[in-house]
C-alpha cells in the first residue's frame, strides 16, 4: 500500500498522523531513520520516518485471538523521501503480514485494519504529475 503525496516532508507526516488518528490509530513510536543513522553510524540518509501505528480496540482482539500476534504488531507506516525528492507513504498491507500466522479467526481484523490504511492514505493528497 503506497501513494506518492504532495506536501513538505514534516507536513506529510502530521497529516499521516492526523489521517491514522481519524481511523482510530495511535503512533506509539515514531523512529526518524535518517536521524538514527547520522548518530549511529555518521551515515547520511534521506528523510524517513516509521511510524508505529496501533488501535487499541483491534489490537486487543487480535491478540485475544493469537497472543503471539504482538510480535507483528505495531502496524508500521513509513513516510520517506523518494529518489526524486517527492513524499511518499506506505502502510505494510494487514492482510499480507497476519495471513502469515495462518489463522482465519484474524481475517476479520486484517480487513479491518487494511480498509482503515487505504482510508488513510486517500485522505493524503495525492502527488500532481507535473
Amino acid at each position: 500500500m503506497d501513494k506518492r503525496v504532495d506536501g513538505e516532508f514534516d507536513a506529510v507526516v502530521d497529516r499521516t498522523t492526523d489521517a491514522l488518528s481519524d481511523e482510530g490509530f495511535g503512533v506509539l513510536c515514531d523512529v526518524d531513520v535518517r536521524e538514527t543513522f547520522a548518530k549511529k553510524l555518521d551515515e547520511e540518509f534521506r528523510r524517513y520516518r516509521i511510524l508505529g501505528a496501533c488501535n487499541p480496540e483491534l489490537a486487543y482482539d487480535a491478540l485475544e485471538t493469537e497472543l503471539r500476534l504482538g510480535a507483528l504488531l505495531p502496524c508500521n507506516v513509513v513516510v520517506y523521501e523518494t529518489d526524486d525528492g517527492e513524499v511518499g507513504v506506505s502502510a505494510v498491507d494487514p492482510e499480507t503480514l497476519l495471513g502469515v500466522v495462518g489463522d482465519a479467526d484474524l481475517d476479520s481484523i486484517a480487513t479491518d485494519v487494511r480498509e482503515r490504511f487505504e482510508r488513510v492514505l486517500d485522505a493524503l493528497p495525492e502527488a500532481s504529475d507535473e
